[in-house]
């Protein structure tokens, strides 16, 4: 719910970005009755429409454009203000729903799960991972997780990784007496385990040459959605696979996987969360952010 005295600013502000009342009730943890009343009653005492309404939509008057656009920067200061000073982190508690796809959950929260819930044992982080595409304000999400290249436009973005180097594995000892593949398109000549796209198709691999970047389609038996599965196949010798380095750095280095084609290594763009709501980011989201951060800082020390 809004803290006391800024309800009904939060109120328009909310039904003005989604030019609705259902939509913005479900943000804001409120009925549609609720929403509407608030609306009316600003609109009373300050003696102007600021929303025109028909039974299809809702869109600011001119008056309420420049009362959003003078309104908007003054709440979310204050409900920064308000987070500072009534929030101290040891004292942080509720529930954080977050929604992931599976990579970007094992790539971002895999590190910080130990330092998060030893510093902030009054906060139950609830992280939900699909692939699919997530409304996360009707579906009570605090925020999502989601690859730069999928972001929803109409959210508030906070990058946590840059980019995702990728690199191409095998079993150690797969390659037998067969040569491995010294240029992209020798790939062709060796069963390749391929990862599927959020749409149902299968994806290309990716490759930099001369500051390039292309894809490849490739070929094999297996097509799988999962990098655990991946990697376990990866294992099991059943073909190569191109998979986010930090996935499987530490099997390279214990000379379990050997890496193949570094000299056409390539990267993925980055991973951000995104969120909606308040315009403002709650303070236990906040501190989760913040640790992410710092680990990530640590890793690239």
């Amino acid at each position: 719910m809004q803290k006391n005295g800024l309800a009904e600013f939060s109120v328009i502000l909310a039904v003005a970005k989604h030019q609705g009342f259902r939509r913005a009730a479900t943000e804001l943890d409120m009925s549609v009755s609720a929403v509407s009343n608030a609306v009316s009653g600003l609109e009373s005492r300050l003696g102007v429409r600021l929303f025109h309404r028909t039974t299809r939509s809702v869109s600011l008057t001119e008056a309420g454009q420049r009362f959003v656009s003078r309104a908007e920067p003054a709440v979310r200061q204050l409900l920064d203000a308000m987070d500072e000073a009534s929030s101290d982190d040891t004292q942080l508690s509720g529930t954080l729903r977050i929604n992931s796809s599976l990579g970007a959950a094992l790539m971002v929260f895999a590190p910080v799960f130990r330092r998060f819930t030893e510093r902030f044992p009054a906060i139950s982080l609830d992280i939900v991972t699909e692939g699919r595409r997530v409304d996360i304000v009707s579906e009570g999400f605090d925020a999502g997780i989601r690859p730069d290249s999928r972001l929803p436009q109409d959210m508030i973005a906070v990058p946590l990784i840059r980019e995702i180097p990728l690199v191409v594995v095998a079993a150690a000892g797969y390659f037998g007496q067969t040569a491995p593949p010294q240029f992209p398109a020798d790939l062709r000549q060796f069963s390749c385990i391929r990862s599927r796209l959020p749409g149902g198709l299968p994806s290309g691999w990716h490759f930099c040459q001369n500051a390039q970047s292309f894809t490849l389609d490739v070929s094999g038996p297996l097509i799988l959605d999962s990098p655990q599965l991946m990697l376990e196949a990866v294992r099991q010798r059943c073909g190569i696979a191109q998979v986010p380095l930090w996935y499987v750095e530490e099997d390279i280095h214990a000379g379990k996987l050997v890496s193949v084609l570094g000299d056409y290594a390539a990267t993925l763009p980055g991973v951000s969360l995104y969120y909606t709501g308040r315009r403002h980011i709650p303070a236990a989201l906040k501190a989760l952010i913040t640790i992410i951060h710092e680990v990530n800082d640590e890793q690239i020390r």
